[in-house]
This record gives C-alpha cells, structure tokens and sequence, in this order.
C-alpha cells in the first residue's frame, strides 16, 4: 500500500486570483492575499515563518497543508573579473539552472527601440541620453560599445545624482539578469555548451520567478525603483515551455515590478508559438537566434531549422505586431570561418531586407566540447559593416563573464571554470563565492 503524500503548492507561481482563493479557503480575510503576495514578490522571504504580517495559526495551518514560500536555493556562484555573477540555483527535487547576473548588461538591448535600448546606446559612454533616439541614430552614432567595465549609469531623465532616496544606484538602468526556462535544452544547436546536457525538464512558472527573486535578493536592488533588465536567454528554450513561460512573464510584471518594456525573450524559432506570442496580452520583447544566412547552414548548426525553414521564421517574424518604436532582434553567433563569411552577411542582409528589425552579432563564446572557432575581431567587424551598408542596423554585443562559462551558449551547471588567470577554480555547493 502506498503512502498518501502530503499536498504541496508553493506561494511563489500564485497569481492574486489563486492567492485569494488560497486565503479564502482558509477562512481569512481577503487582505492578506495582498499581504501574502507583498511578502512573497516584494520583500521576497524565504519561508513561512518570515510573513509576519500573517497570524501564526494562518502560517502553522498553511505548513500544516503543505503550503510553502517555494523560493529558490542558491546553491553556488562564481564572480566573473568584469563583475558578472554566475548563479546555480537549486529547486526542491535537485534540479538546478544557471542565472546571471551583468551589473552593466552586455549591449543586447542597443538598437531595439525601447528604453532600455537607448540606455544602453547612450548610457555606456556615460552621457545624458538625448531626448530623441533611435536604431538609426544609434547607428549613425556608429553605436560604439564601452569596454572600460566601469559603472556609468544614467537615469533616463539624463540628470545625474538624482536617485530614489535610500535606493541604490549601483544598478540603476543598466543590469540585466539572464534567466532559464528549462533544465538544460532540446534545441540541440551545434555551438553551446547547455545543448550538451540535453532538457530534463521544464521549469515550473514559480520556478522561473524564483530565479529573479532569489538574484535581487542577493544582490540587494528592488524594481521598479532600480530599472532591472530581464533576458529568457539562459538554459532552454521559452517557447517549449511556453504555458509556464508566459504565466511568469505575466507575474513578473505585475507581482515582482519589472516593467515589460525591459524584458526580451529569446526564441530559436519555434515558429507557431512566435505566432501564439505577438496576441498576448503581456509580451515581452522578442529576439530570434538566427545563426546562419541559408536553410543548409542552419540546418546544420540549428536542427530545429529542419522542422521550422528560414522562409517559415522570416514569414513569422513579417507578421509580427510590433508595437510604436519595437524593432525585432536577429541574434547571430559567429563561428570562425563556418557563418561569418562575406557572402553570409549579404544573405542575412537580404533575408531581412524590408523587416522592422537589428541585428546583435556574438562572437562564439567557447567551451569544452564545442568545435568551433571564435572569429577574429577584424572578421566581426567586416560582418558588421557588410550589414550596417546594407541598411540593417548592427550591433556587437560584448561578451559578459566568459572567464566563469556564464556568456551566452556557456551555461551547462559547470561547476570548474576557467579564472582569469588561467587555472581552474572548483566551485563547492555552499561555499562563499569565488
């Protein structure tokens, strides 16, 4: 005979409509979902025991049925020397994902038309931001990126040394935080190291959430008041999480406080949920990994090309309803001598011909076990310029912690990394970061 488990369901994942309903099961007052959601979003506690705005024979009956916070467990992190933080974060069953942390973000979203892509056109150089901009300006600008590493953020007003009181201002309008959906990945794209792992499993919507609670916490910055980023760019793919992803997205707007404006999604072309996408009500913005210039060559590098052809992604992407200044984002890995070729920047110019849309150009970050070339600085820029003549606004994003496997397509759990200065470092669940 087997045993009966105990329910189970976590605070974190709970929408206001299913808090109140928690609340109202339980005989309280509806007020304390409000209080239950604060708590759990806002002040972002760890445990039952912590809500003490609660009753204490409210949180023993919540325990006593199985209820918990559900928030995540960092269980390692590694600092990068530019300041990135590489986060694993642990859920209950022993899964865990990868979440980075760029105090400075790393220029993705330049050119993009929304706020965050004028401060990070603008706010590098650490001059006030113009009260018009756009990709095109940017690109006239030439939209040169800072590589100094030092922390020149700009409010949007363009005023400087007028900050919330009591706030911090380290992270004002210019981090970003990298997010997974999944356990690893399905995708199988040929260059990046979480493909290796394959996908275990998705992430629930709570689990998604838990990931940014857990970093704000750590980091001690607060949305709405410090201007937070959010990239769905880290393990897996979003869009074959797409029920859970969505839910997320919707809590982190209206529970956490990141503005919608500030969030991109990362797809490799699941083309029907790119269509499923564009009608929801809240919609981040949308960035496609494109990677190659021809159906072959994708095919190659992406296998998912071979379900969803270039003709299909561009059609979809053509359809897309842009909001007033939205571009599309065209994300291109450079692998050396494979797809950074003349002939492919003109293809990739001609694919987008006509598309509201820029172009983010990576240069391959590397890893163990990944058999391909990071390009030259001189082949980046030729594609660049091959692109930009074209008329299609081109950015280079630079490359955040790649000394700690945490740049884009390096997140695989890894738990030896790479320092700076060229010997391994071991990280150890629950040690101090490295």
């Amino acid at each position: 005979m087997e045993m009966a488990q105990a329910k189970t369901s976590t605070l974190l994942g709970m929408d206001q409509e299913e808090c109140t309903a928690l609340v109202s099961e339980a005989g309280e007052p509806s007020y304390r979902a409000k209080q239950i959601m604060s708590a759990v979003y806002r002040q972002r506690v760890g445990s039952l025991a912590e809500i003490s705005t609660l009753p204490l024979e409210f949180r023993e009956r919540l325990e006593r049925d199985g209820v918990t916070v559900g928030a995540a467990r960092i269980e390692n992190k590694f600092r990068s020397s530019d300041g990135t933080v590489r986060y694993l974060i642990a859920f209950a069953d022993g899964q865990s994902v990868e979440t980075v942390w760029m105090p400075e973000g790393d220029g993705g979203e330049a050119g993009d038309g929304s706020e965050a892509g004028v401060e990070a056109e603008s706010g590098t150089s650490g001059a006030a931001l113009p009260e018009k901009c756009s990709p095109i300006a940017a690109l006239k600008r030439g939209a040169t990126q800072n590589h100094a590493g030092q922390d020149q953020s700009v409010p949007a007003n363009g005023e400087s040394g007028k900050y919330p009181a009591g706030k911090s201002t380290r992270a004002f309008g210019r981090s970003t935080i990298c997010i997974s959906s999944q356990v690893g990945c399905a995708v199988d794209c040929q260059f990046c190291l979480t493909a290796l792992l394959g996908v275990k499993r998705n992430l629930t919507a709570a689990e998604i959430v838990a990931q940014v609670c857990a970093v704000l916490k750590d980091q001690q910055v607060s949305p709405p008041e410090d201007r937070i980023n959010l990239v769905f760019m880290g393990m897996g793919e979003p869009f074959l999480n797409y029920e859970n992803f969505v839910k997320a997205a919707r809590l982190l707007v209206e529970c956490v406080g990141i503005a919608e404006r500030r969030m991109t999604v990362s797809t490799a072309g699941i083309v029907p949920r790119i269509r499923d996408f564009g009608g929801e009500a809240i919609r981040p913005k949308l960035a496609i990994s494109l990677n190659a210039s021809n159906d072959a060559l994708r095919t190659r590098l992406m296998p998912v090309n071979k379900k969803w052809s270039l003709e299909m992604l561009i059609a979809a992407a053509r359809d897309f309803p842009l909001r007033t200044r939205e571009w599309i984002t065209f994300e291109y890995v450079l692998l050396g001598r494979v797809n950074d070729e003349p002939e492919n920047a003109r293809e990739v110019a001609e694919l987008l011909r006509g598309l509201r849309c820029k172009v983010n150009l990576i240069a391959l970050n590397p890893g163990p076990g990944i058999d391909f070339e990071t390009p030259g600085e001189e082949r980046v820029a030729a594609f660049q310029k091959i692109l930009r003549d074209a008329g299609i606004p081109a950015f280079v994003r630079r490359p955040r912690g790649r000394d700690i496997y945490a740049a884009c397509g390096q997140l695989k759990r890894t738990v030896e990394v790479a320092t700076s200065a060229g010997h391994l470092l071991r990280g150890i669940s629950g040690a101090p970061e490295q």
